[in-house]
């Protein structure tokens, strides 16, 4: 990643922004290279299967973890590590690519703060859910001698209550969210690091709410044991929760950016143009 990944700027030659990157690299070309930057985009297609792999990646190490947890302990700090270390390596492998959401919740949380087209929305969620569930289908054949896959399962005790399990996962994807807004989408952040800041938020929230409500953060990582163990007992509290958390840091983000000078200049410039160097019919 280098010095400004592009999260908000758009380009018409593509279907998908190449803006959408937390570790994209933003070097572009000299005047003397070829080929120019736009002509080796990735495709609209390229974005959707690296999200999948990434997703796939992502649950299989974190999920995988759990069910080897049952067998030979590993702990939450283990888990916890994990799950942010497979999403570090996921954002750096991937996320020039399709931009490392990887997240239902990062995607519509970008798409409510304007960062995406929302078109572009339904396609990369329904692309993470099935990065998931194939995730998870595949630990089911790899650990067949077991008799389930219920480690995989994000629930919370009974003595935990649906209110409070909201609460749990609304704050904790709301302090993940407002880490990728703040290191991959200022161009004022140290945006090399993003990925190892996005890592470590990870290990952290699930170090404090991992013990209380499996910190799912996700609701494909979530949906996508649900789905192939056919349990679905509260799954809802994991979708819902980590997406108005993601939504509310995202908005609550875009108050702490300036408005970009490149848009005033480019504005005013314009403007002088039409007034002053407009040619005389």
């Amino acid at each position: 990643m280098a010095n400004s990944p592009s999260i908000i700027s758009f380009s018409s030659k593509q279907n998908l922004p190449t803006d959408l990157s937390i570790t994209e690299e933003a070097k572009g070309y000299s005047a003397d290279e070829f080929p120019p930057r736009d002509s080796v985009s990735p495709s609209y297609y390229q974005k959707i299967i690296a999200e999948i792999l990434g997703t796939y990646v992502l649950v299989f190490a974190g999920c995988g973890a759990a069910l080897v947890d049952r067998e030979k302990t590993l702990t939450v700090v283990g888990l916890a590590m994990v799950w942010g270390l497979a999403l570090m390596a996921m954002i750096y492998a991937l996320g020039h690519v399709s931009g490392g959401h990887f997240n239902p919740a990062v995607t519509i949380g970008f798409a409510a703060a304007r960062k995406i087209p929302l078109v572009h929305v339904p396609l990369y969620v329904l692309s993470q859910f099935l990065g998931s569930t194939l995730a998870c289908l595949t630990l089911k054949v790899l650990f067949n001698d077991q008799a389930d896959i219920l480690p995989t399962l994000t629930h919370y005790s009974s003595s935990t209550t649906d209110l409070e399990a909201i609460t749990w996962e609304f704050v904790i994807t709301f302090i993940f969210m407002l880490t990728i807004r703040g290191v991959a989408s200022d161009d004022r952040a140290n945006n090399e690091l993003a990925g190892v800041a996005i890592g470590a938020t990870v290990i952290f929230n699930a170090l404090v709410a991992g013990p209380i409500t499996g910190a799912s953060m996700n609701p494909a990582r979530s949906m996508g044991p649900a789905i192939v163990s056919g349990v679905y007992k509260n799954q809802w509290v994991y979708v819902v929760a980590p997406i108005l958390g993601a939504i509310a840091a995202s908005l609550i983000y875009s108050l702490l950016q300036p408005w970009k000078p490149e848009k005033n200049r480019e504005s005013a410039r314009s403007t002088y143009n039409d007034l002053y160097l407009r040619p005389e019919v």
